[in-house]
């Protein structure tokens, strides 16, 4: 029987003979995850099920990144359960300073191959998919059984088949790609699928930009958005992992739910207007707006290109005196190579905030809270209301170099006539 990729996924990780859209079936976790939020509601129900060992602690992996650094007395007692539970049971554990953004760390520290199943407690776990990983967000309930079982149910999904064809113009990049399409099927219109992204123009986005994609999957409703291994996929992994691992693809006679046709030599800068990733707007439909904040970051728009992409705006330039920026590397490991690079330097100097690598703003915790009134520009994934703060301010959605733009303007602007204007 043919089958699509997160099939062959999932069949290889249950005891079932076969399977198809719609089965419920158990499945074995490769790596289970949890942060300073999802964790420790993750270990009271562990409690209840009176289960007081993970069933590997190798393949467990507890980030502190959401309220870090620690905000209030409150915070500090999560992370302190984290920090303590972790050592206790012996799994890995990235503490502050020493990992960032849960999903940009086990990327990045080499924890995720193609075709693993990555259960987390955050819904953005479907970043995994970037590397051909089957990564679904679950409660912390369900965590918790995973922790203690290394096991899940799973209602098989159908698979929504996204060709990619042609090649990204200047300030464009994975962000666009997944706002383009959002624009064609709706926040809902993922649902009991995952995405699959395929085709000439996927061969062309780096891993960075496969991050900004997959990440956004859940955004459509999906499970997560699985880009199949290639060579782009082994390059990134050459010494980062020594764990084994096969390039795999959907068979050319299975069965889609849908199928989709992205071209990026059509594609410009796009925008998510607030209150929904699903509006989606090209940066020029929204110029004029005058914009208070910018938040360059999360966990897969904090990358050193989104970094890189914001020196090339700013460089030279100062932030608009009726603007702030706040700049977020996605990991200690981009912290460091941006300060290498002299791209903290750039930052600096233009007038932007440079934080530690956290969460904060991104899901309205700290560091970056919005007033009533008040508009943003961010690299984020989510614009509901009351997502980075008041639930008056406003939220666009858009990449590094339509954010850059925008706090050296004061306002939304295409930045790619920024940047011809200071060519010249």
């Amino acid at each position: 029987m043919a089958h699509t990729l997160a099939e062959k996924i999932l069949l290889n990780h249950t005891d079932a003979d076969d399977l198809a859209p719609g089965d419920i079936i158990s499945v074995r976790c490769d790596l289970v995850l949890a942060n300073d939020v999802s964790g420790p509601v993750a270990f009271n129900a562990m409690e209840r099920m009176a289960a007081d060992r993970v069933f590997d602690p190798d393949k467990v992996v507890m980030v502190a990144d959401h309220f870090m650094p620690a905000k209030d007395i409150r915070s500090a007692e999560l992370q302190k359960r984290l920090r303590e539970w972790s050592l206790e049971q012996g799994v890995h554990f990235f503490d502050q300073g020493r990992g960032g953004i849960e999903h940009a760390v086990l990327i990045e520290e080499g924890f995720v191959v193609p075709g693993m199943v990555i259960p987390g407690g955050d819904s953005h776990t479907c970043t995994y998919g970037a590397v051909g990983a089957f990564g679904t967000g679950l409660g912390s309930t369900d965590i918790a059984g995973c922790l203690a079982l290394g096991e899940f149910w799973q209602s098989v999904p159908g698979t929504i088949l996204v060709e990619l064809t042609g090649s990204r113009r200047r300030c464009v990049g994975g962000k666009d790609v997944i706002l383009a399409v959002l624009a064609e099927i709706g926040v809902d219109g993922g649902n009991d699928a995952v995405l699959e992204f395929v085709g000439p123009g996927a061969a062309t986005l780096t891993m960075d930009d496969r991050r900004a994609v997959s990440n956004m999957a859940v955004e459509t409703g999906a499970e997560t958005g699985l880009f199949p291994a290639d060579e782009v996929t082994e390059a990134y992994l050459e010494g980062r992992t020594e764990m084994p691992w096969n390039k795999e693809q959907s068979d050319p006679d299975a069965e889609f739910t849908k199928r989709l046709q992205i071209d990026l030599d059509a594609l410009g800068p796009l925008v998510a207007r607030p209150p929904s990733p699903g509006d989606v707007a090209a940066v020029t439909e929204v110029t004029g707006r005058k914009v208070d904040q910018v938040y360059v970051g999360n966990c897969a728009n904090g990358t050193i290109t989104d970094l890189r992409q914001v020196a090339e705006v700013l460089g030279g330039r100062k932030v608009h005196r009726g603007t702030r920026a706040i700049i977020v590397p996605s990991s200690q490991q981009v912290y460091r190579q941006a300060m290498e690079e002299g791209l903290l330097e750039i930052f600096a100097a233009a007038g932007a905030v440079v934080s530690t690598p956290t969460c904060g703003a991104c899901f309205g915790g700290h560091m970056g809270i919005l007033a009533p009134g008040e508009t943003a520009v961010a690299t984020t994934n989510r614009n509901f209301v009351g997502r980075m703060g008041s639930d008056r301010a406003r939220v666009y959605l858009a990449n590094a170099w339509v954010a850059a733009a925008a706090a050296v303007t004061g306002e939304i602007v295409d930045p790619l006539e920024l940047l011809e204007e200071g060519a010249r």
